[in-house]
């Protein structure tokens, strides 16, 4: 028994050529054997007693023995398996490689023999122009060479040969669809130097031939439709017809749109096809073409073309379909403003007749539809017409602006006369509501509280003055403008209303921009200017009161107002007035810098520029008087003149009173040129044209001239002697005395007398 496992160890070379199954049996029974001699053995040890030590002894030792042959078995078993399975799974790994790259060789052989045939089915179809079936096999190959490609067999050199055949094969049969497609779709084009005007564009055809198709055929030709059904298999449709809508937009669609006088003539000749040509007919003067004209010619060319070539299914659309996505949004931008915005009628009165024109639209759009050119709900076109009181707002409201700046831009010289009787002629407009009315019948019941005195009726009229012509229009145009917001929705009523403050805006800020180097230059238009600013000013403080209650909301509840206007152009035209004002003192006080400030007149040289300067100043403000004569208000004409004649004789007086040493001689040519000013200086007061009329307003200089009166007092100084100038004084009470002050009258007697007893007396007396 102890021998047992050693046996079956040295027996076994290698274990994997011995049957493991009946050496382990063979174990099982041994170690069967001894457990029921240990049994025995432990059995009469401990339950018989008997004395056998020695016998327990070798016992225990066999039992020892056979353990560690158990283990030795054990571990030699797991050494041999681990050997033999990684052996196996080794063995399974390379042939199932083996089989992998086996599978792969049949698919790629697979994969070859079906291109091979498409290319060959190919070559075939396209021998025979079945070009749907040659475009689907060579789709098929394609698809062969992918999955090819996707294998990464770059060992393979037949692929890259094989990929330049495919190349060069749908080139071939591009190619020959295009042939195709340019022998059934002929343009006859004018030269790419002309312009697409309307006189070259009348050279435009398009013929769709029927060569080939058989009579009765339906349309489009069956060669046609698998042209384009190939084209599409192989990706090239989409370029092909863009190319084609662009043609057909700039040559045959936009100038039908564009061009009234352009027409479409469509005729069929038996196998030759279908032609349509453009044609110019007889003008009938009209500048743009009504929508009905040009809806109806649009019409007939996309029939045509339905007819004739479009109406072919590409999967699931139609290419109609594909066409309308290429040129709709530029072809209904193109109606939109070359055709519908001029047809927006241009007063109120024709809207209710552009029902028709909105007609016209839904039936266009529904012709289209029938040919499968539009899909879903209206479009841009048909919502363009049917916002038709938005676009007249809007349209109105451009002509408004586009007219006032005109009248902006215009002369200012050619000038109306405003009398205080003149009114704005302003609609009757319908009784304002209940509300206006309760409040008028409330303020005549209260009449009786009115205070007995009443101002003038002329107290808020405008003055007579000249204004320009343009501007009176311009106020006509705003009038007119604010009554068709009267009546009209909400939204038109805003636009209308805040066009009209736009347009007075624009005047504030145009006209002395555009006019300015003329307002500086010319006096007379400065003068207009101002009336102008003043005339707009007086009818904004009531356009808006008297439009309010017939707006609608939210016009009518305040907002409609141009009072907020009112200051701006007072302030425009003042300041306008007052620089030129400006430029004419500079002028005047230029012309007195050339008199040697008045000092030694004995010499005649220097009298002589002195006399000069003062009938320059005398001719300058006479040539005022006469410009602004019957266009300035009487006041402000009476207040600019004498404004001026004061800057005059300010300079006068304040270079006499510089004169140290004034000698007889030199008082009396002093006494001249001012005497000449007193004598002519009101005679520049011309405001009216009747000459009786001016004598109040010469009488009235004082008035207007602040130095007047000190002017008249110096002139008579320069002859008066001393007595004479004690007397004016009289103790400071004098006229004398209310003009100068002592210290002048005193400088003045100083210079105009030698120092005598008889001075010093007076001077004594010039307190």
């Amino acid at each position: 028994m102890s021998s047992f496992v050693t046996e079956v160890l040295a027996s076994s070379g290698k274990l994997e050529k011995e049957d493991l199954v009946s050496k382990i049996s063979k174990m099982s029974r041994k170690v069967e054997d001894t457990k029921e001699e240990v049994c025995d053995m432990i059995n009469k040890r401990y339950n018989e007693f008997l004395p056998s030590l020695q016998a327990s002894e070798e016992l225990m030792l066999q039992v020892d023995v056979v353990s560690k042959e158990m283990d030795a078995l054990k571990s030699c078993i797991e050494t041999e398996v681990q050997e033999n399975i990684h052996v196996a799974v080794t063995e399974f790994t390379k042939l199932k490689q083996q089989l992998e790259r086996n599978t792969v060789i049949i698919k790629m052989l697979e994969h070859l023999k079906e291109f091979h045939t498409a290319m060959e089915e190919y070559n075939k179809a396209l021998v025979e122009k079945k070009y749907v079936d040659a475009a689907n096999n060579l789709e098929k190959a394609r698809r062969s060479m992918d999955s090819l490609k996707s294998w990464k067999t770059s060992e393979l050199p037949l692929l890259t040969a094989l990929s330049s055949e495919l190349t060069v094969q749908r080139e071939n049969l591009i190619y020959h669809l295009g042939d195709e497609w340019k022998r059934l779709v002929i343009w006859k084009l004018p030269p790419t130097k002309e312009p697409a005007d309307e006189k070259s564009v009348q050279k435009v055809e398009l013929t769709l031939s029927d060569a080939g198709s058989k009579d009765g055929e339906p349309k489009p030709p069956a060669l046609l439709r698998c042209i384009l059904q190939a084209l599409a298999i192989q990706g090239e449709l989409q370029h092909k017809i863009k190319l084609f809508s662009q043609v057909l937009l700039k040559y045959m669609l936009k100038p039908l749109v564009k061009h009234s006088s352009l027409s479409v003539r469509v005729s069929e000749q038996q196998g030759e096809g279908t032609t349509l040509a453009l044609q110019c007919v007889e003008a009938d003067h009209e500048e743009r073409s009504a929508p009905s004209h040009v809806f109806s010619k649009l019409h007939l060319v996309l029939k045509t073309l339905h007819t004739h070539l479009l109406d072919v299914s590409i999967g699931s659309k139609k290419l109609s379909a594909i066409l309308a996505e290429l040129i709709w949004e530029e072809m209904s931008q193109c109606i939109i403003h070359e055709c519908l915005v001029n047809s927006i009628p241009t007063d109120s009165s024709e809207l209710k007749n552009y029902s028709t024109v909105i007609k016209e639209t839904e039936e266009f759009e529904k012709a289209l539809k029938e040919m499968d050119f539009l899909q879903g709900d209206s479009t841009d076109l048909l919502k363009y017409a049917r916002n038709v009181n938005c676009h007249f707002a809007s349209k109105k409201c451009k002509d408004v602006i586009v007219a006032a700046r005109k009248l902006m831009t215009s002369k200012m010289h050619n000038t109306v006369k405003i009398t205080p009787d003149s009114k704005l002629h302003l609609p009757k407009l319908p009784a304002p509501s209940s509300g206006v009315k309760l409040k008028q019948e409330v303020s005549k019941a209260d009449v009786m509280m009115e205070n007995s005195k009443q101002l003038s009726a002329w107290s808020l009229h405008l003055p007579a003055c000249r204004i320009s012509e343009s501007v009176q229009q311009l106020m006509e145009l705003a009038v007119n403008t604010l009554c068709e917001a009267v009546g009209s929705s909400s939204q038109s009523a805003l636009q209308l209303f805040f066009t009209v403050r736009n347009i007075f805006q624009l005047f504030y800020d145009v006209v002395p921009t555009y006019h300015k180097e003329n307002l500086l230059k010319f006096p007379h238009l400065a003068a207009i200017q101002h009336n102008n600013c003043m005339y707009l000013a007086h009818h904004l403080l009531t356009l808006g009161h008297y439009f309010r209650a017939h707006l609608p909301q939210p016009l009518n509840e305040g907002v409609a107002t141009f009072v907020d206007m009112v200051p701006g152009f007072r302030k425009l035209g003042a300041q306008c007035f007052l620089t030129q004002l400006n430029v004419q003192k500079a002028e005047l006080l230029e012309r007195l810098s050339t008199a040697h400030n008045f000092c030694n007149l004995d010499d005649e040289d220097n009298y002589i520029a002195a006399s000069k300067a003062v009938r320059q100043v005398i001719h300058q403000l006479k040539q005022l008087g006469t410009v602004w004569q019957d266009v300035l208000p009487v006041t402000i004409y009476c207040k600019a003149m004498g404004n001026l004649l004061n800057t005059a004789i300010t300079e006068i007086i304040s270079k006499i009173m510089m004169l140290e040493d004034i000698s007889s001689e030199d008082g009396e040519h002093l006494h001249t040129l001012c005497q000449t000013i007193i004598e002519e200086g009101p005679l520049v007061f011309i405001p009216v044209v009747e000459e009786n009329k001016n004598k109040k307003y010469q009488q009235e200089v004082p008035l207007f001239v602040k130095k007047w009166s000190t002017f008249k007092e110096l002139v008579i100084v320069l002859r008066a002697n001393l007595q004479e100038i004690v007397d004016r004084w009289a103790n400071a009470k004098g006229p004398l005395a209310v003009e100068f002050s002592s210290s002048e009258v005193k400088s003045l007697i100083r210079a105009l007398f030698q120092n005598t007893e008889r001075r010093a007396v007076a001077l004594s007396k010039i307190k």
